[in-house]
């Protein structure tokens, strides 16, 4: 049974989750709290949930600060609800640095309705969060004094790096991006998240990296010294160009493996452009999607890697990959940015 406590202002919301989860035989919601400083007069009475779902915006206390001292006191997984998503705040981005495990983009209006369409994907978001891990803290949360200084792109990489990743990999990719060295391959990246977000993500790895990190763009060139992230809700394409660059292209069809951007679209296109120019990693994840794309990377001769058990967030994305064949290797965190810096 999995014990949910909902910490929102809004009574509304808290009204819908509530009905949406209601009849779950395996989710239980054992408390709500309009603010986290009334929440914890329950917490005294019911316990800590397994999982919290949790608002950015309240009053007496707002949700980054509530997670940060959750995380000092004793951490417990969880999925924030929040409008500011929708604006692609840095409050979001802080939150999942600061260990929440996913995001949903709540709507400021049809609330109820949101929360009934949405049915089946808030449940995995809540099954993810129980089944992962809290155990890694990243470096990459001190300050570091980076300065930027024009940072430039290089040439255009013919052989580059591709990572997929889902629940827990904004914490891994920035561990690894803040350890590149400069004037590394060209790396594309998939992280599952939602619509306007992801460039507020790029600005934040932009700023702490000696690497130019961009939100991705129609005929963007894979380039040394450049990272680049996958647009939320649309899809993220490799091909080659007139004169045998690789670029990305973006692409608005329905969800692969129930997500948009999806890892295995990413993977296909690069099986189907590039061939055997590519080091691939899949990273911490629910589910299997990239599975079986970078299987058949591997089968093309390339290089391919899975994020081991042991640093994972959520093991589900890297082990169904290495069950089917997918991967030469699992790896730590350290040994990614180790491997990509010796390309």
């Amino acid at each position: 049974m999995i014990k949910v406590f909902i910490i929102d202002d809004s009574l509304l919301v808290r009204n819908s989750i509530n009905k949406m989860l209601k009849g779950e035989y395996n989710i239980k919601v054992i408390g709500e709290a309009p603010n986290p400083v009334d929440a914890f007069t329950i917490f005294k009475k019911v316990g800590l949930p397994d999982v919290f779902i949790l608002d950015i915006e309240m009053p007496k206390m707002d949700g980054l600060t509530f997670l940060k001292q959750l995380n000092e006191q004793n951490p417990v997984p969880v999925v924030i609800c929040s409008t500011l998503v929708s604006h692609g705040s840095t409050e979001a981005v802080d939150a999942l640095r600061l260990g929440a495990v996913s995001i949903i983009q709540k709507p400021k209006v049809n609330v109820g309705s949101f929360f009934m369409e949405q049915k089946e994907e808030l449940l995995e978001e809540i099954k993810a969060a129980s089944l992962s891990k809290l155990s890694f803290t990243p470096k990459s949360l001190q300050k570091r004094d980076i300065s930027q200084g024009g940072v430039k792109e290089g040439e255009a990489s013919k052989n580059f790096i591709a990572v997929g990743s889902s629940t827990g990999g904004v914490q891994v990719i920035e561990e690894v991006v803040v350890n590149l060295k400069p004037d590394h391959e060209g790396i594309v990246i998939t992280q599952h998240m939602p619509a306007g977000f992801t460039g507020s993500f790029a600005d934040r790895l932009n700023s702490i990296t000696r690497s130019k990190v961009v939100e991705a763009s129609d005929d963007e060139l894979i380039a040394k010294n450049k990272i680049i992230i996958a647009k939320g809700g649309v899809h993220m394409t490799v091909y080659k160009d007139n004169d045998g660059n690789y670029r990305v292209k973006l692409k608005d069809f329905p969800k692969v493996n129930s997500h948009k951007p999806s890892v295995n679209v990413l993977f296909n296109s690069i099986v189907k452009s590039v061939g055997d120019k590519v080091t691939a990693f899949i990273l911490t994840g629910m589910g299997d999607d990239g599975a079986t794309g970078i299987k058949k990377l591997k089968e093309l001769g390339n290089k391919t890697y899975g994020q081991n058990e042991n640093s994972c967030v959520v093991y589900g994305m890297p082990r169904t990959a290495n069950l089917i064949g997918g991967v030469d290797k699992e790896v730590s965190i350290n040994e990614i940015y180790e491997i990509i810096n010796k390309l």
